[in-house]
């Protein structure tokens, strides 16, 4: 029910407060679509509610009373009842006259202060993606994006790397729903919609397809010659530790020899991707490896070189193990091998998930299921063993191509 009233300075101070959790609307009689909101605190808000010629309806707040006063207040109201009467959006003009200050760089740096659980290594990422895709833009206020312009970006990107491009504008579409929340002025956000949902209505995304690239079995005893020659032996120990553990990049990079479990033979992986404690057990060849390395390391860090300087880059690894062993790869191929020799020798689809460290998410019976380090321990030793024969390092067993028994639809038993 409407209430509606003389709006008079003596009519608006006497007006009664809401209860605590509620608040009502007065209309006046005089300019129709002129309000005043009360809320529970005892606020007096004034706004116009109108709606648009030809369009839907606005709620524009105008200011607080008595801070406003009322005669300024009904003047306001009125301009703002012209523009909409002419068809114009006055939203549409706060919203912009409100986002000329907010620029995309101001965007990006209130989401990293806002995120405090992001990775070093995510704020990294992000960061170049930013600055090579939209450095142009970081001045550029973000009412100005256009989906126009995002569409042109992405092609533009797209003809160098339409990976890149794709995680580029998944980063910008981040930074703009961020953006939509964080500069939402009275309800009124200074974004009406995010501009790169443009991408997914045109169907515009690139399709690229996952890489797939693994050590094949015929190719482990040249690898893991060129590996063992290296003149660097953290790097070198490093390799063999994420080949034979699956291991991301990162997570092998950053562990401490205070993660390490020598008598329990274990371990633990700190605030992975997943944000979940991995505790992985060792088998008896990485039990070795480790041993050897802390017997001669001084290191906090397990690769380390003797300096105590961790690994930078792995150019000179990558040009030495090619050249010597004519093999290509990249270091996530080692995680992708270790998972396909997992899964052809036939271990326990739960307990391959638990050795890479895989969320449950969408997976309730995971998640009634406690995989143990020693439950682990025979599935991670079994892997451990067939890489090691594939590669020569052991001698005690046949070794049948999984990756081409696969392929025809064979087993490996």
């Amino acid at each position: 029910m409407e209430t509606r009233i003389k709006f008079t300075k003596k009519a608006l101070e006497t007006l009664p407060i809401p209860p605590p959790d509620g608040r009502v609307t007065y209309y006046d009689t005089e300019t129709n679509g002129f309000n005043l909101r009360i809320t529970g605190t005892g606020t007096k808000s004034f706004s116009v509610h109108r709606r648009i010629k030809g369009g839907r309806p606005e709620r524009i707040t105008l200011g607080k009373f008595p801070a406003l006063p009322l005669e300024e207040a009904r003047k306001k109201a009125l301009e703002v009842l012209s523009e909409l009467a002419q068809g114009h959006s006055v939203a549409v003009q706060i919203r912009h006259q409100k986002g000329d200050d907010i620029t995309l760089g101001k965007v990006f740096s209130d989401y990293l202060e806002a995120r405090k659980n992001l990775k070093p290594s995510t704020i990294a990422n992000m960061r170049a993606a930013i600055n090579a895709t939209f450095s142009d833009w970081l001045e550029k206020p973000v009412t100005r994006i256009t989906p126009a312009m995002v569409e042109q970006r992405h092609k533009e990107r797209g003809q160098k790397s339409e990976a890149r491009a794709n995680l580029a504008m998944r980063y910008l579409r981040a930074l703009l729903n961020f953006a939509q929340v964080k500069y939402a002025h009275d309800g009124i956000s200074i974004l009406p919609s995010n501009p790169v949902k443009k991408l997914s209505e045109t169907r515009a995304w690139y399709r690229v397809e996952r890489r797939q690239t693994i050590l094949k079995a015929h190719e482990l005893a040249p690898w893991f010659k060129a590996v063992l020659a290296l003149p660097r032996p953290h790097v070198r120990d490093y390799l063999l530790f994420v080949l034979l553990t699956g291991l991301r990049k990162e997570e092998a990079l950053g562990l401490k020899w205070e993660h390490v479990d020598i008598g329990n033979r274990t371990i633990t992986i700190l605030d992975p991707k997943n944000h979940q404690d991995h505790i992985l057990p060792l088998s008896d060849y990485l039990q070795e490896l480790l041993n050897q390395r802390k017997a001669e390391s001084s290191s906090e860090y397990i690769f380390s070189d003797a300096n105590g300087r961790c690994i930078t880059n792995f150019h000179y690894a990558h040009a030495s193990i090619e050249k010597a062993s004519g093999i290509s790869f990249c270091i996530h191929d080692l995680r992708r091998t270790f998972a396909t020799v997992a899964e052809s020798l036939d271990i326990p689809a739960y307990a391959l998930k638990r050795l890479l460290n895989h969320a449950n998410n969408s997976d309730v019976t995971a998640g009634y299921i406690v995989a143990t380090p020693e439950r682990l321990r025979e599935p991670m030793q079994k892997i451990t063993d067939y890489l090691l024969k594939a590669g020569r390092l052991r001698e005690t067993a046949k070794v049948i191509d999984i990756f081409q028994r696969r392929a025809e639809g064979g087993t490996t038993e």
